[in-house]
Protein backbone atom coordinates (compact mmCIF):
# COMPACT_ATOMS: atom_id res chain seq x y z
CA UNK A 1 0.00 0.00 0.00
CA UNK A 2 1.69 3.08 -0.38
CA UNK A 3 2.18 5.62 1.85
CA UNK A 4 -0.96 8.47 0.80
CA UNK A 5 -3.11 5.82 0.81
CA UNK A 6 -1.97 4.71 4.89
CA UNK A 7 -1.91 8.42 5.73
CA UNK A 8 -5.70 9.00 4.35
CA UNK A 9 -6.25 5.27 6.40
CA UNK A 10 -4.77 6.88 9.46
CA UNK A 11 -6.95 10.18 9.30
CA UNK A 12 -10.26 7.84 8.65
CA UNK A 13 -9.22 5.86 11.83
CA UNK A 14 -8.41 8.73 13.96
CA UNK A 15 -11.37 10.40 13.43
CA UNK A 16 -13.56 7.28 13.64
CA UNK A 17 -12.23 6.18 16.42
CA UNK A 18 -12.72 9.54 18.68
CA UNK A 19 -16.71 9.66 17.02
CA UNK A 20 -16.91 5.90 18.47
CA UNK A 21 -15.39 6.53 22.05
CA UNK A 22 -17.85 9.82 22.16
CA UNK A 23 -20.69 7.32 21.12
CA UNK A 24 -20.22 5.02 23.76
CA UNK A 25 -19.33 7.41 26.20
CA UNK A 26 -22.56 9.11 26.17
CA UNK A 27 -24.36 6.29 26.07
CA UNK A 28 -22.97 4.79 29.26
CA UNK A 29 -22.42 8.40 31.04
CA UNK A 30 -25.78 9.94 30.19
CA UNK A 31 -28.09 6.93 29.21
CA UNK A 32 -28.83 8.56 26.04
CA UNK A 33 -29.86 6.42 22.87
CA UNK A 34 -27.45 5.50 20.08
CA UNK A 35 -28.89 8.03 17.66
CA UNK A 36 -28.24 10.95 20.68
CA UNK A 37 -25.26 9.76 21.59
CA UNK A 38 -23.86 9.89 18.23
CA UNK A 39 -25.06 12.99 17.45
CA UNK A 40 -23.79 14.84 20.27
CA UNK A 41 -20.22 13.14 19.48
CA UNK A 42 -20.20 14.39 16.38
CA UNK A 43 -21.21 18.12 16.78
CA UNK A 44 -18.41 17.92 19.78
CA UNK A 45 -16.12 16.54 17.50
CA UNK A 46 -16.39 19.11 14.84
CA UNK A 47 -17.16 22.05 17.58
CA UNK A 48 -20.05 23.33 15.86
CA UNK A 49 -21.44 24.61 18.83
CA UNK A 50 -24.86 23.78 18.97
CA UNK A 51 -26.60 22.86 22.53
CA UNK A 52 -26.52 20.20 24.11
CA UNK A 53 -29.21 17.33 23.41
CA UNK A 54 -30.21 16.94 26.88
CA UNK A 55 -28.90 18.73 29.92
CA UNK A 56 -25.50 17.01 30.90
CA UNK A 57 -24.52 15.61 34.40
CA UNK A 58 -21.60 16.70 36.13
CA UNK A 59 -20.28 13.34 34.95
CA UNK A 60 -21.55 14.14 31.65
CA UNK A 61 -19.51 17.59 31.29
CA UNK A 62 -16.19 16.25 32.23
CA UNK A 63 -16.35 13.31 29.80
CA UNK A 64 -18.05 16.46 27.18
CA UNK A 65 -14.12 18.38 28.19
CA UNK A 66 -11.87 15.19 27.75
CA UNK A 67 -13.97 14.20 24.27
CA UNK A 68 -13.44 18.68 23.32
CA UNK A 69 -9.68 18.15 24.24
CA UNK A 70 -9.26 14.38 22.45
CA UNK A 71 -11.52 15.57 19.05
CA UNK A 72 -10.02 19.14 18.49
CA UNK A 73 -6.41 17.36 18.56
CA UNK A 74 -7.08 15.22 16.54
CA UNK A 75 -8.72 17.12 13.96
CA UNK A 76 -6.14 19.54 13.95
CA UNK A 77 -3.89 16.36 13.71
CA UNK A 78 -5.72 15.14 10.46
CA UNK A 79 -5.53 18.78 9.01
CA UNK A 80 -1.53 18.48 9.38
CA UNK A 81 -1.61 15.21 7.72
CA UNK A 82 -3.66 16.10 4.39
CA UNK A 83 -1.50 19.16 4.41
CA UNK A 84 1.34 17.32 4.58
CA UNK A 85 0.24 14.31 1.70
CA UNK A 86 -0.87 17.18 -0.31
CA UNK A 87 2.28 19.07 -0.19
CA UNK A 88 3.99 16.15 -1.03
CA UNK A 89 1.71 14.84 -4.20
CA UNK A 90 2.48 18.44 -5.29
CA UNK A 91 6.25 18.00 -4.95
CA UNK A 92 6.12 15.02 -6.46
CA UNK A 93 4.38 15.96 -9.46
CA UNK A 94 6.83 18.91 -9.73
CA UNK A 95 9.67 16.95 -9.41
CA UNK A 96 8.58 14.31 -11.36
CA UNK A 97 7.99 16.19 -14.34
CA UNK A 98 11.38 17.63 -13.87
CA UNK A 99 13.08 14.54 -13.77
CA UNK A 100 10.69 13.63 -17.15
CA UNK A 101 12.01 16.64 -18.88
CA UNK A 102 15.75 15.99 -18.01
CA UNK A 103 15.06 12.26 -18.95
CA UNK A 104 14.23 13.64 -22.15
CA UNK A 105 16.43 16.17 -22.99
CA UNK A 106 19.14 13.33 -23.16
CA UNK A 107 17.59 10.54 -24.76
CA UNK A 108 18.28 9.63 -28.37
CA UNK A 109 17.69 6.75 -30.58
CA UNK A 110 14.11 5.76 -28.74
CA UNK A 111 10.86 4.91 -30.06
CA UNK A 112 7.90 6.99 -29.55
CA UNK A 113 4.36 5.56 -28.84
CA UNK A 114 1.52 7.50 -29.09
CA UNK A 115 -1.64 6.13 -26.98
CA UNK A 116 -1.56 4.17 -24.08
CA UNK A 117 -4.28 2.19 -24.87
CA UNK A 118 -4.48 -1.79 -25.28
CA UNK A 119 -2.61 -1.79 -28.45
CA UNK A 120 -0.25 1.08 -27.15
CA UNK A 121 1.36 -0.84 -23.92
CA UNK A 122 1.20 -3.77 -25.71
CA UNK A 123 3.53 -2.10 -28.31
CA UNK A 124 5.28 -0.94 -25.09
CA UNK A 125 5.80 -4.17 -23.00
CA UNK A 126 7.48 -5.79 -26.52
CA UNK A 127 9.80 -2.67 -27.28
CA UNK A 128 10.68 -2.64 -23.50
CA UNK A 129 11.35 -6.82 -23.73
CA UNK A 130 13.88 -5.92 -26.42
CA UNK A 131 15.58 -3.60 -24.66
CA UNK A 132 14.37 -0.43 -26.40
CA UNK A 133 14.49 2.77 -25.14
CA UNK A 134 10.42 4.16 -25.03
CA UNK A 135 8.94 7.36 -24.63
CA UNK A 136 5.05 7.41 -24.47
CA UNK A 137 2.92 10.03 -25.58
CA UNK A 138 -0.81 10.61 -24.21
CA UNK A 139 -3.67 13.43 -23.52
CA UNK A 140 -4.86 11.46 -20.63
CA UNK A 141 -3.07 11.47 -17.02
CA UNK A 142 -4.82 8.09 -16.08
CA UNK A 143 -3.40 5.82 -18.74
CA UNK A 144 0.18 7.72 -19.13
CA UNK A 145 0.09 6.73 -15.04
CA UNK A 146 0.57 3.18 -15.52
CA UNK A 147 4.10 4.01 -17.93
CA UNK A 148 5.38 6.88 -14.91
CA UNK A 149 4.81 4.00 -12.89
CA UNK A 150 7.47 1.44 -14.75
CA UNK A 151 9.55 4.85 -15.36
CA UNK A 152 8.91 5.42 -18.98
CA UNK A 153 9.19 9.08 -20.29
CA UNK A 154 5.72 10.05 -20.55
CA UNK A 155 4.36 13.58 -21.83
CA UNK A 156 1.06 14.14 -20.97
CA UNK A 157 -0.31 16.13 -23.95
CA UNK A 158 -1.97 15.77 -27.72
CA UNK A 159 0.31 13.63 -29.45
CA UNK A 160 -0.73 15.42 -33.05
CA UNK A 161 0.70 18.89 -31.84
CA UNK A 162 4.25 19.40 -33.34
CA UNK A 163 5.82 20.62 -29.55
CA UNK A 164 4.74 17.64 -28.14
CA UNK A 165 6.52 15.65 -30.34
CA UNK A 166 9.80 17.68 -30.42
CA UNK A 167 9.46 17.22 -26.65
CA UNK A 168 9.12 13.57 -27.01
CA UNK A 169 12.31 13.71 -29.09
CA UNK A 170 11.07 13.14 -32.75
CA UNK A 171 14.38 14.31 -34.38
CA UNK A 172 16.72 11.96 -32.54
CA UNK A 173 13.87 9.00 -32.60
CA UNK A 174 14.62 5.76 -34.55
CA UNK A 175 10.68 4.90 -34.92
CA UNK A 176 7.02 6.15 -34.01
CA UNK A 177 4.26 4.07 -33.21
CA UNK A 178 0.49 5.84 -33.82
CA UNK A 179 -1.55 3.58 -31.49
CA UNK A 180 -4.25 5.99 -30.92
CA UNK A 181 -8.24 4.59 -30.56
CA UNK A 182 -8.96 7.04 -32.98
CA UNK A 183 -8.07 6.95 -36.75
CA UNK A 184 -8.76 10.97 -37.34
CA UNK A 185 -6.03 11.34 -34.67
CA UNK A 186 -3.37 8.66 -35.57
CA UNK A 187 -3.69 10.32 -39.12
CA UNK A 188 -2.42 13.90 -37.59
CA UNK A 189 -0.33 12.01 -35.84
CA UNK A 190 1.69 10.64 -38.74
CA UNK A 191 0.91 13.36 -40.69
CA UNK A 192 2.80 15.65 -38.19
CA UNK A 193 5.73 13.22 -37.33
CA UNK A 194 6.26 12.57 -41.06
CA UNK A 195 6.70 16.78 -41.55
CA UNK A 196 9.00 16.84 -38.72
CA UNK A 197 11.04 13.91 -39.28
CA UNK A 198 10.95 12.47 -42.92
CA UNK A 199 13.55 9.74 -42.31
CA UNK A 200 11.59 8.45 -39.65
CA UNK A 201 9.50 5.13 -39.65
CA UNK A 202 6.14 5.36 -38.62
CA UNK A 203 3.80 2.20 -37.95
CA UNK A 204 -0.12 3.34 -37.40
CA UNK A 205 -2.75 1.71 -36.16
CA UNK A 206 -5.90 1.43 -38.43
CA UNK A 207 -9.41 0.75 -37.60
CA UNK A 208 -10.87 0.10 -41.26
CA UNK A 209 -9.65 0.09 -44.62
CA UNK A 210 -10.36 3.33 -45.57
CA UNK A 211 -8.24 5.04 -42.69
CA UNK A 212 -5.46 2.59 -43.64
CA UNK A 213 -5.44 4.07 -47.19
CA UNK A 214 -5.12 7.80 -45.73
CA UNK A 215 -2.25 6.63 -43.33
CA UNK A 216 -0.28 5.67 -45.85
CA UNK A 217 -1.09 9.16 -47.52
CA UNK A 218 -0.26 10.63 -44.24
CA UNK A 219 3.18 8.93 -45.11
CA UNK A 220 3.09 5.94 -42.58
CA UNK A 221 5.92 3.55 -43.26
CA UNK A 222 3.59 0.67 -42.01
CA UNK A 223 -0.04 0.37 -41.34
CA UNK A 224 -1.84 -2.47 -39.19
CA UNK A 225 -5.16 -3.33 -38.93
CA UNK A 226 -5.98 -4.97 -35.51
CA UNK A 227 -8.93 -6.86 -36.61
CA UNK A 228 -7.71 -8.10 -39.78
CA UNK A 229 -4.63 -9.49 -38.16
CA UNK A 230 -6.40 -11.23 -35.67
CA UNK A 231 -8.82 -12.45 -38.16
CA UNK A 232 -5.53 -14.18 -39.89
CA UNK A 233 -4.14 -15.54 -36.93
CA UNK A 234 -7.54 -17.13 -36.14
CA UNK A 235 -7.53 -18.88 -39.53
CA UNK A 236 -3.51 -19.61 -39.69
CA UNK A 237 -4.97 -21.35 -35.88
CA UNK A 238 -7.02 -23.64 -37.79
CA UNK A 239 -5.13 -24.22 -41.24
CA UNK A 240 -1.67 -24.20 -40.05
CA UNK A 241 -1.66 -24.86 -36.10
CA UNK A 242 2.02 -26.27 -35.92
CA UNK A 243 3.04 -23.33 -37.88
CA UNK A 244 1.78 -20.96 -36.47
CA UNK A 245 3.00 -22.25 -32.80
CA UNK A 246 6.30 -21.88 -34.27
CA UNK A 247 6.20 -18.05 -35.20
CA UNK A 248 4.59 -17.74 -31.86
CA UNK A 249 7.75 -18.77 -30.38
CA UNK A 250 10.25 -15.97 -32.62
CA UNK A 251 7.44 -13.01 -32.25
CA UNK A 252 5.68 -11.41 -29.35
CA UNK A 253 4.08 -14.23 -28.32
CA UNK A 254 6.84 -15.58 -26.23
CA UNK A 255 4.89 -16.67 -23.62
CA UNK A 256 3.88 -19.69 -25.62
CA UNK A 257 7.13 -21.47 -25.67
CA UNK A 258 10.69 -21.95 -23.25
CA UNK A 259 12.47 -21.43 -26.09
CA UNK A 260 14.91 -18.68 -26.19
CA UNK A 261 14.61 -18.08 -30.00
CA UNK A 262 14.15 -14.87 -31.95
CA UNK A 263 14.84 -12.85 -35.06
CA UNK A 264 16.82 -10.45 -35.35
CA UNK A 265 18.05 -7.96 -38.08
CA UNK A 266 21.09 -7.01 -38.23
CA UNK A 267 22.99 -3.88 -39.79
CA UNK A 268 26.91 -4.72 -41.44
CA UNK A 269 28.89 -1.93 -40.83
CA UNK A 270 31.54 -0.73 -42.76
CA UNK A 271 34.18 -1.78 -40.19
CA UNK A 272 33.13 -5.38 -39.36
CA UNK A 273 34.66 -8.20 -39.68
CA UNK A 274 32.52 -9.88 -42.59
CA UNK A 275 32.13 -6.79 -45.04
CA UNK A 276 33.38 -7.62 -48.04
CA UNK A 277 33.20 -11.29 -47.29
CA UNK A 278 30.61 -14.17 -48.53
CA UNK A 279 28.36 -15.37 -45.98
CA UNK A 280 30.78 -19.17 -46.01
CA UNK A 281 34.09 -17.18 -45.66
CA UNK A 282 32.78 -15.42 -42.70
CA UNK A 283 31.79 -17.63 -40.67
CA UNK A 284 28.66 -15.93 -39.01
CA UNK A 285 26.65 -19.34 -39.56
CA UNK A 286 28.98 -21.72 -37.32
CA UNK A 287 30.38 -18.42 -35.16
CA UNK A 288 26.84 -17.70 -33.62
CA UNK A 289 24.95 -21.05 -34.55
CA UNK A 290 22.25 -18.81 -36.18
CA UNK A 291 19.64 -19.16 -39.59
CA UNK A 292 20.57 -16.76 -41.78
CA UNK A 293 17.07 -15.93 -43.06
CA UNK A 294 17.98 -13.53 -45.68
CA UNK A 295 19.81 -10.23 -46.81
CA UNK A 296 18.25 -6.93 -47.29
CA UNK A 297 20.15 -4.82 -50.29
CA UNK A 298 20.84 -1.60 -50.78
CA UNK A 299 17.93 -0.29 -52.32
CA UNK A 300 15.34 -2.64 -50.98
CA UNK A 301 15.98 -5.56 -52.68
CA UNK A 302 15.73 -8.68 -50.14
CA UNK A 303 17.80 -12.06 -51.33
CA UNK A 304 15.87 -14.93 -49.52
CA UNK A 305 17.76 -17.98 -47.80
CA UNK A 306 20.88 -16.64 -49.11
CA UNK A 307 23.38 -19.23 -50.04
CA UNK A 308 27.19 -19.57 -49.04
CA UNK A 309 28.76 -17.66 -51.61
CA UNK A 310 26.46 -14.49 -51.23
CA UNK A 311 28.77 -12.07 -50.27
CA UNK A 312 28.02 -9.33 -47.10
CA UNK A 313 28.42 -5.56 -48.45
CA UNK A 314 28.91 -2.93 -45.62
CA UNK A 315 25.39 -1.80 -45.15
CA UNK A 316 23.53 -4.98 -45.92
CA UNK A 317 20.72 -6.25 -43.34
CA UNK A 318 21.09 -9.42 -42.59
CA UNK A 319 18.06 -11.16 -41.25
CA UNK A 320 18.91 -13.67 -38.56
CA UNK A 321 17.05 -16.41 -36.03
CA UNK A 322 18.65 -18.02 -33.31
CA UNK A 323 19.42 -17.85 -29.66
CA UNK A 324 18.61 -14.25 -28.12
CA UNK A 325 22.11 -13.99 -26.13
CA UNK A 326 24.06 -15.31 -29.58
CA UNK A 327 21.97 -12.70 -32.00
CA UNK A 328 22.47 -9.95 -29.16
CA UNK A 329 26.76 -11.11 -29.75
CA UNK A 330 26.56 -11.00 -33.48
CA UNK A 331 24.62 -7.76 -33.26
CA UNK A 332 27.35 -6.10 -31.32
CA UNK A 333 30.17 -7.87 -33.49
CA UNK A 334 28.75 -7.24 -36.63
CA UNK A 335 27.07 -3.52 -36.34
CA UNK A 336 30.40 -2.10 -34.14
Amino acid sequence: MSRPAKQMLLIVGLLSAVLAMGTVGYHVVEDWNWFDSFYMALTSLTTVGYKEVHPLTQTGRVFTSFLLLVGVTVVFASIGIMGDLVIQLELGNHFGRRRTLRMLDNISNHYIVCGAGRVGRGVIAELKQSGAEVVLVDNSPDRAAWAEALGIPTVIADASADQTLLQAGINNALGLVAAIGYAAENVYVTLSARVLNPQLCIDARASNDQAEEKLRRAGASSVFTPYTFIGHRLAQALLRPHVLSFLDVTSAFRGSSDLEIDIEQIRASEKTFCAGKTIEESGLRQKFGVILLAIMRAGGAMEFNPSGTSPIEPGNVLIAMGERSMLKRMEEEVEE
